[in-house]
């Protein structure tokens, strides 16, 4: 049986995050970037929040691939690399493995050792498939390490499933995915099978950002503990609650912490004073119709797209080559 390899080459560097986390806080609007609420707790709750019954993305995701994975199948070649983008415990990409049936699977995510115990097990169940974890931060941009492997050693097929993507401002998420289109190569049968969210009516958007068990707004308020064991803040959770909106014109989920009173924040070497209703931007997770996104693809130089949808068309999965 091979062994997986794996390699980490994002290095967290404190002082960086310090710096970048002090500079949103003090900002005239403050603001965190999402991907500090996963820490190991964050991570946890998310999982626990793709449970919920308001939260329709993942499983609607999963149905879609379900009921079209043969047609996938046709469009992407057999025996390719299966890169998978943000891979968690590799679920999702391995439950596609029957259906694709790719030669080798690299798992990038930013720490290998999150991936480690999900991607050992995966080679057990399949020996003869050549695994290979990657620890980088993608968010700036895609640049696989030599041990992902070239372009050129065949069809490559890039997967970026939950509607991750919706982090990203529009102009983000041109920049990431033109990194994506060059790092598919040029080889027929490459491409990106990729999961995005769509424009729906506002109860049901922000019901999925703000459950009824609160799931949500404690992944949302664990960010302040996880900021104040990395920056030495003093965030006290009672003082702070969930916000979840949809902001219409911009086509976005908001996600906020608000301030119930009054407070100062300290940290060593500085404070700030939040009025009382004074918010933080945590994350946005930005919504697109099937012409917007197909549009966008094509300005990050795919050539031509297509996707599936679930009957409702809530969510998408698309095809571009």
């Amino acid at each position: 049986m091979k062994t997986p390899l794996f390699v980490q080459r994002h290095h967290e560097d404190l002082a960086h995050v310090r710096t970048e986390l002090l500079q949103g806080l003090l900002a005239p609007t403050a603001h965190t970037s999402p991907k500090y609420l996963y820490d190991a707790l964050g991570s946890r709750l998310f999982e626990a929040i793709t449970e919920l019954a308001e939260y329709y993305p993942t499983r609607t995701e999963a149905a879609i691939f379900a009921d079209h994975g043969p047609a996938m199948a046709q469009a992407v070649a057999p025996g390719a690399t299966l890169i998978d983008l943000g891979a968690g415990n590799c679920a999702k990409a391995a439950s596609l493995f029957s259906v694709l049936q790719p030669t080798r699977y690299v798992a990038v995510d930013i720490s290998v050792e999150f991936m480690r115990k999900a991607l050992n097990t995966l080679q057990y169940q399949h020996p003869a498939m050549d695994m290979v974890g990657v620890g980088i931060d993608f968010s700036a941009g895609l640049a696989l390490p030599p041990e992902a492997g070239a372009a050129e050693d065949g069809p490559r097929v890039l997967f970026y499933p939950g509607s991750s993507i919706g982090n990203f401002t529009p102009q983000e998420a041109l920049a990431f995915l033109c990194s994506v289109r060059a790092a598919c190569g040029t080889m027929e049968g490459s491409g990106l099978l990729i999961g995005v969210d769509l424009i729906k009516v506002t109860t049901e958007l922000e019901a999925a950002y703000d459950d009824a068990l609160g799931v949500t707004a404690a992944f949302n308020r664990n960010l302040l503990l996880h900021i104040n064991r990395m920056v030495g803040t003093d965030f006290f959770l009672p003082e702070w609650r969930h916000v979840a909106v949809y902001n219409i014109t911009a086509s976005r989920i908001e996600m906020h912490l608000q301030a119930t009173r009054a407070t100062t924040v300290r940290w060593p070497g500085g404070e700030r004073r939040f009025g009382e209703g004074e918010r933080i931007h945590t994350e946005n997770s930005y919504k697109w119709t099937l012409e917007g996104f197909a549009a966008l693809l094509k300005d990050a130089g795919f050539a031509k797209s297509n996707a599936w949808t679930d009957e409702a068309q809530r969510f998408a999965v698309f095809w571009a080559n």
